[in-house]
């Protein structure tokens, strides 16, 4: 039995490698299903944020030797050549994978450490698994450790006090580049939770002219409203960045919503004035070649990396703290891990042992002593010796398990067990002679 993941991420690839393979929701839900057809007996749990996409899989034939397997479904999935990202990947087994999954879901993985949203992006993603029915016993207990530990570490630590986000950044981006940021006109396009921080995040700043545009219109209007920002229609987006002086741009899109010869013909800016745009969607929104237009300042997510540099700089005490907490669960969860099979193997030990038990008493009860009166009285007798007998042992098993770990305790009742099994097979042949 193993666990993997293999994946890429903002340290290991580039955006534009990342948002080839990225996943929306109704592709992880496919994925999921088809991964379950290509290795029946594995676990699945699809993760693909802003900044990652990531498998995690668990079975008793899963190791690095499925990983070809995993990279080919990725490269068929999304129709992309292996060798434009099989390089970039990592891959991390049982332990190294446990604490991958902890560190990320804690927020300590993330380009900006101690993030709330990745908490709540894993959690979606553990959710569409169990919906596909691609989860099982072990990314069970795991997903649901994780969740645990980064409550832990969020409450444990003071890395959630004055939690940062990828939006806080865009904003502190604006904010460095824009000097007037409190009498800008700020458009923010999409209005799902990246969105959303973001007009908290320059509501803070001072801002008072911001305009939320959402491709569905509902959606964007209870953001506005909630906010008391303003509402732009879809189809005037082009008008709306005409007249801003920032964008930040957030929103779901398989496409460009600009590309450079579009973006000229339809955004028509009098003057030429500066427009910085802040495009943090995964995949990106503005093509990267918008930048090359004159007074046109495009970041990507990437480029937040500076930012969010300082506010690593910043956490270093409470990383060290969390990173501890980490170790702690993982070492917790590899203990249950390796355990696993113990439970069972007890099981089958307590089987041979009572059918050691039964096998004697049908050797005693042959020819005269057949019919004896005594028989419900010996089984009750051989029951509770055989009971005796199992506690003491199961009890051996459990110190072998907390001194020398649960491997070496598995180990020890696959030993016991076939030893019963020879002398089950040995009392079951034999016959007695009546007196």
């Amino acid at each position: 039995m193993g666990v993997i993941v293999i994946g890429l991420n903002h340290k290991s690839a580039p955006l534009e490698i990342r948002e080839k393979l990225a996943f929306d929701a109704s592709e992880t839900a496919v994925a999921l299903r088809r991964l379950k057809d290509l290795v029946p007996q594995g676990e699945f749990v699809l993760l693909s944020t802003c900044n990652r996409v990531e498998l995690y899989c668990a079975g008793e034939r899963i190791s690095r030797q499925v990983t070809g397997r995993l990279v080919r479904f990725l490269s068929d999935f999304h129709d992309v050549e292996p060798g434009c990202f099989e390089s970039l990947l990592y891959f991390h087994e049982n332990e190294d994978a446990v604490r991958h999954l902890l560190l990320v879901t804690a927020g300590l993985d993330s380009m900006v450490v101690g993030e709330a949203q990745i908490l709540g992006q894993v959690k979606d993603s553990y959710k569409l698994a169990c919906a596909a029915r691609s989860t099982g016993k072990v990314l069970n207990r795991l997903f649901h450790m994780a969740f645990f530990t980064a409550k832990r570490i969020h409450t444990t630590t003071s890395i959630a006090t004055g939690r940062v986000s990828v939006a806080r950044v865009a904003v502190e981006l604006a904010a460095q580049l824009f000097a007037e940021l409190s009498q800008a006109k700020v458009v923010v396009v999409g209005a799902g939770e990246t969105g959303e921080l973001v007009v908290q995040h320059l509501l803070k700043a001072g801002c008072t002219d911001i305009t939320v545009v959402n491709r569905s219109h509902e959606r964007g209007a209870k953001l506005a409203e909630r906010f008391h920002v303003a509402l732009g229609a879809w189809e005037d987006l082009s008008r709306h960045i005409a007249g801003a002086c920032i964008v930040i741009s957030s929103a779901a899109t398989q496409k460009y919503l600009y590309d450079k010869n579009t973006f000229e013909k339809s955004v028509d800016r009098p003057g030429a004035r500066p427009l910085l745009i802040v495009d943090v969607g995964v995949p990106r929104n503005f093509e990267p070649s918008i930048n090359e237009i004159e007074n046109i300042y495009l970041y990507s997510i990437d480029e937040l990396r500076e930012v969010a540099d300082q506010n690593l700089k910043a956490r270093e005490k409470d990383i060290a703290q969390g990173l501890d907490l980490v170790y702690e669960s993982a070492a917790d969860f590899m203990e249950w891990f390796r355990a696993r099979d113990v439970g069972p193997l007890i099981g089958r030990m307590k089987k041979e042992f009572k059918q050691i038990g039964r096998n004697e008493l049908e050797r005693f009860f042959v020819g005269p002593r057949e019919e004896a009166s005594c028989r419900l009285v010996l089984e009750t007798m051989v029951n509770r010796v055989v009971n005796k007998l199992l506690h003491c042992v199961i009890k051996n098993v459990d110190t072998v398990a907390k001194e020398t770990g649960p491997a070496e305790a598995a180990r020890l009742v696959d030993t016991i067990l076939q030893q019963t099994r020879e002398i089950s097979c040995e009392s079951g042949n034999g016959e007695e002679t009546a007196a």
